[in-house]
């Protein structure tokens, strides 16, 4: 059964660093595209980054240039590499993932900025 399971949240200072994990399981993670949504309080939830099976990187507006997506296809994981965060970043986020047609969720993981 695919499953995905975050990792790394929690709370952080603004101007912060955080690094957000997902495991995969049982999938082949070599053709999946993985990705990380965000469910900001007052808002819909909104893409974060992306990274397709051949490393094209996507990102969100918000943060493209303070947040990095990368993979690791031996362990099977995505990362989210957080810096530079703010209040605004406060949020639960979810690692989302494409594979063989259909889109699978995590459970999501709180990440909290605040001083």
């Amino acid at each position: 059964q695919v499953q995905l399971v975050e990792s790394g949240g929690g709370l952080v200072q603004p101007g912060g660093s955080l690094r957000l994990s997902c495991q995969a399981f049982e999938m082949i993670w070599s053709i999946a595209e993985p990705g990380w949504h965000r469910q900001v309080p007052g808002k819909e939830r909104e893409l974060v980054a992306r990274i397709t099976n051949l490393g094209r990187e996507d990102y969100g507006e918000d943060v493209k240039d303070r947040f990095r997506i990368y993979r690791d296809d031996v362990q099977k994981m995505v990362h989210l590499q957080m810096t530079d965060l703010r209040p605004d970043d406060t949020g639960i986020y979810y690692c989302r993932v494409w594979y063989q047609g259909s889109v699978h969720w995590g459970q999501g993981i709180q990440v909290t900025v605040s001083s």
